[in-house]
């Protein structure tokens, strides 16, 4: 082992090591954001809020480490944000493995003071046992892989995942014996939007997509377009009512299968950073 440099400094040496790592992290956690001074956004002015700079005490050190770690939720990776209730996940999945995919609003398309929109669905991988010993085959690392591959082809595009327009239109695809299962829907702005997205799921899952398993279900309400300001009161304390079937975009963020029982689930792809997937 060679001798280090009689002027070797080893907390500096450690400073510049975590500094080179972290800043790594937060850029690929930012990878969206172009260049480190810019304030036009929130996601942007967060990244530069991050990032450690030469000079930088303690305090805020320890500040922008605390931001993106704990605030953000960085170091929170293998723990999904969101991805259904306990009483969900733990059910049998009619021994087919269960693929899920997560979509939510952009943080700057968030109404002030509002709440961000999410949607997440479900469908099962029918040609795969969820465990072996079954009359079908269990499914492979090299399964999910292709699987992981299609989704990035159906649902990301230029390193995003896609959007879609939500809405107040109901629209479910009933197909039990290829993995649609009756009682999921979709929520969008139109029939044409939830056919591209059926369609691709069918196509996420190896299954033919059929146009009459379509089932439309168009409300007369109008959705809530305006800001909410009515409130309901529980308990003594004010809340503001609950938009109905807004119309917004969401945007994919990711993508896991469900075993069931008390298995975690696997992340296939996540462009979120903030699980740990199999497919980058």
């Amino acid at each position: 082992m060679a001798d280090l440099p009689s002027n070797f400094d080893s907390w500096e040496h450690l400073q510049n090591t975590y500094m080179l790592e972290y800043n790594k992290r937060v850029d690929k956690f930012f990878s969206d954001v172009a260049g480190n001074g810019d304030l036009s956004n929130v996601r942007s002015s967060l990244k530069l809020a991050c990032r450690l700079v030469d000079g930088d005490n303690q305090a805020t050190w320890n500040l922008r480490t605390s931001l993106f770690f704990d605030v953000i939720g960085y170091s929170r990776k293998n723990l999904s944000i969101f991805y259904g209730s306990s009483i969900d996940t733990n059910l049998p999945v009619a021994g087919h493995p269960q693929l899920f995919l997560y979509f939510s609003q952009d943080s700057q398309a968030v109404p002030v003071n509002g709440k961000r929109l999410d949607h997440e669905k479900s469908c099962r991988l029918t040609r795969y046992a969820s465990k072996s010993g079954q009359s079908l085959p269990a499914i492979t690392k090299a399964n999910l892989l292709e699987i992981a591959t299609e989704i990035k082809q159906q649902f990301v595009s230029g390193g995003k995942g896609i959007v879609y327009t939500a809405g107040k239109v109901s629209v479910s695809y009933t197909d039990p014996a290829n993995g649609f299962p009756r009682g999921g829907r979709w929520l969008v702005n139109s029939k044409s939007e939830a056919i591209t997205l059926y369609t691709k799921l069918c196509n996420v899952v190896d299954r033919p997509f059929d146009i009459n398993k379509i089932n439309v279900n168009t409300p007369e309400k109008d959705s809530t377009t305006q800001v909410i300001t009515a409130t309901d009161t529980v308990l003594g304390k004010q809340y503001k009512e609950s938009a109905y079937r807004p119309v917004a975009n969401l945007r994919f963020r990711y993508a896991y299968v469900s075993f069931g029982s008390n298995i975690s689930p696997i992340f296939l792809i996540d462009t979120t950073y903030r699980n740990t997937a199999l497919l980058a």
